[in-house]
């Protein structure tokens, strides 16, 4: 049976031969509509065969009317196709600007900034007097701490978290063979390492979920021997350990046997057609203290690569507790990823997506502050990762304490999401999130892989050319005081006096009082996730008192 996002193409193409029939037995009037419908069958052979365009693929003749909106004004390509769930429009930094990096196309607007600079949540970088030489800077840095011995040096921009199973294959395929010509990092997401990874090439980010799927033993935990089996191939550079996410924080998840098709157990390494649980928590560890001995483990299996953790920050006292932990065994991470709540790609409850988990602006500057303030975080490198796709949003991230970047949306819509918000029916217009085997051929993976690169490029040359109009020489070197943000109810203030900055060491002296920090820093306990005692207790005295 033909599919039915061709009904339109095949339409045209009954119409051309009925009307040419018709002019043959009754009047040659009827060859003009076999004309017209036969200009319009054209099309869609034409759109059939292209390689540039998934939605035509999938959708021929019919899709040139998305095309057609989308020129008529910029207003109505920003309303029509770049909104997001409360239908409020993303500007073209949030997907235009995507789209024209991705195509190698000259990104000046006319007309100065879309943006209402007095809105609450407007923010920016100031520029210098006197701008810097638009140089070819080395945009890498070096994660790996002192127990690390073979440490990776990554793009200051990589490709997030998104698995095989959530992308197509041809998605999975094209970000990588994107990402190998490119010289960045590929993370796998959850779903482990599939086949289509291995073909890219490109480098890898193994995240181990609580699943642990690539990893699994039968009873659902973790299997020591097939990581160290998998994760000593040398394109495996980190392995991350997703202690939570952006998208859904503190939720694990199901994956329905009917969807467990036999490339996805291969990858994940669990049966065909059966349901698989991942917990909302660690089978592994349960403890501060349990974390860090699971992360020595890693590292020793994989003969020293750099192993982190993965986290949108819920209570500021768990990972206090886990950095009580580090100074206690003196174990830790080579890395940590702070994902913002705003962030997250795949499908999750409304509740989670909307209302659970801290912002990355907030997660990202704690992470960092509570590191410096246990004398820490030159150990430890920090990524980032929530909504960033622009040259700004790389910098404000790098201003705020991250040392590095990672984007799924945006590698999503260099590959040719148009955020139809369908991935959850299997039924995407691009062929980026569905496992149907013909829509996916839509998605043209040696076109798609060269947009990944050239947006990987061109979003490392606009921040490169934003570092030279800061007048700094390095993107490092942007810190709290270039960035001006609201900050609650605040006038607009640089990040360095809207926020609070903790010094170096000051969480190990014996009497201290940081606002924000001092308070969870005394309840948090290395030995449990559990705080000491209760917040009100420890600010205000026992109930009893």
């Amino acid at each position: 049976m033909p599919p039915s996002r061709h009904f339109a193409f095949y339409l045209c193409c009954l119409a051309a031969i009925l009307f040419f029939l018709l002019g043959l037995v009754w009047t040659a009037w009827f060859f003009w509509g076999a004309l017209i419908f036969g200009a319009l069958g054209a099309v869609g052979i034409w759109d059939l065969c292209q390689k540039r365009h998934a939605v035509l693929r999938n959708y021929p003749v019919i899709g040139h009317f998305r095309y057609l909106f989308e020129s008529i004004r910029p207003e109505m390509r920003q309303y029509f196709f770049e909104s997001n769930q409360d239908g409020r429009p993303f500007s073209r930094e949030k997907r235009s600007l995507v789209y024209d990096r991705a195509k190698n196309i000259e990104g000046n607007t006319p007309f100065g900034t879309e943006y209402d600079v007095y809105a609450q949540d407007y923010a920016w970088v100031n520029h210098s007097m006197v701008p810097h030489a638009h140089g070819t800077q080395d945009l890498r840095v070096t994660i790996g701490g002192p127990d690390c011995t073979q440490p990776y040096s990554a793009s200051l921009f990589n490709i997030s978290a998104m698995s095989f199973g959530s992308l197509s294959a041809n998605a999975i395929l094209a970000l990588n063979t994107g990402a190998k010509r490119g010289g960045f990092a590929h993370d796998t997401g959850e779903g482990s390492i599939s086949r289509y990874h291995r073909q890219g090439g490109g480098d890898l980010i193994w995240e181990l979920g609580s699943g642990y799927f690539g990893c699994r033993a039968q009873d659902g935990g973790f299997d020591a021997q097939k990581f160290a089996a998998q994760v000593k191939d040398p394109q495996v550079k980190m392995v991350e350990i997703k202690l939570s996410q952006g998208a859904k924080p503190g939720h694990g998840g199901v994956l329905p046997g009917p969807k467990v098709t036999a490339e996805i157990a291969e990858a994940r390494g669990i049966p065909i057609g059966k349901e698989c649980v991942s917990p909302a928590s660690h089978p592994a560890f349960s403890t501060p203290l349990g974390l860090l001995n699971f992360i020595k483990q890693l590292r020793e299996l994989s003969d020293g690569k750099p192993v982190g953790f993965k986290l949108c920050l819920g209570h500021k006292w768990e990972f206090m507790a886990i950095v009580k932990a580090m100074l206690d065994t003196g174990i830790k991470p080579d890395f940590i990823v702070v994902d913002g709540a705003e962030g997250g790609t795949g499908a999750a409850p409304v509740e989670f997506t909307n209302r659970l988990g801290t912002p990355l602006r907030q997660g990202l500057s704690f992470v960092h502050n509570t590191l410096v303030g246990a004398g820490i975080r030159k150990d430890i490198k920090i990524g980032a990762s929530g909504k960033l796709i622009s040259a700004f949003d790389l910098a404000s991230a790098l201003c705020l304490g991250a040392d590095w970047v990672n984007s799924a949306r945006g590698f999503m819509f260099a590959v040719g999401c148009i955020q139809s918000q369908s991935c959850h029916t299997n039924r995407c217009p691009t062929g980026v999130g569905t496992q149907d085997p013909e829509r996916q051929k839509a998605l043209v993976v040696p076109d798609k892989a060269d947009r990944v690169y050239h947006f990987h490029k061109n979003t490392l040359k606009a921040l490169s050319d934003f570092t030279a109009a800061s007048g700094l020489n390095h993107p490092s070197e942007f810190r709290p005081e270039h960035l001006f943000i609201h900050e609650g109810h605040r006038a607009v203030q640089p990040a360095s006096a809207a926020m609070t900055w903790v010094k170096p060491g000051a969480l190990l002296a014996d009497d201290h009082d940081i606002p924000g920090y001092s308070l969870y820093w005394r309840i948090a306990d290395p030995a449990s996730f559990a705080p000491l005692k209760s917040v009100s207790e420890a600010k205000f005295g026992s109930s009893a008192a």
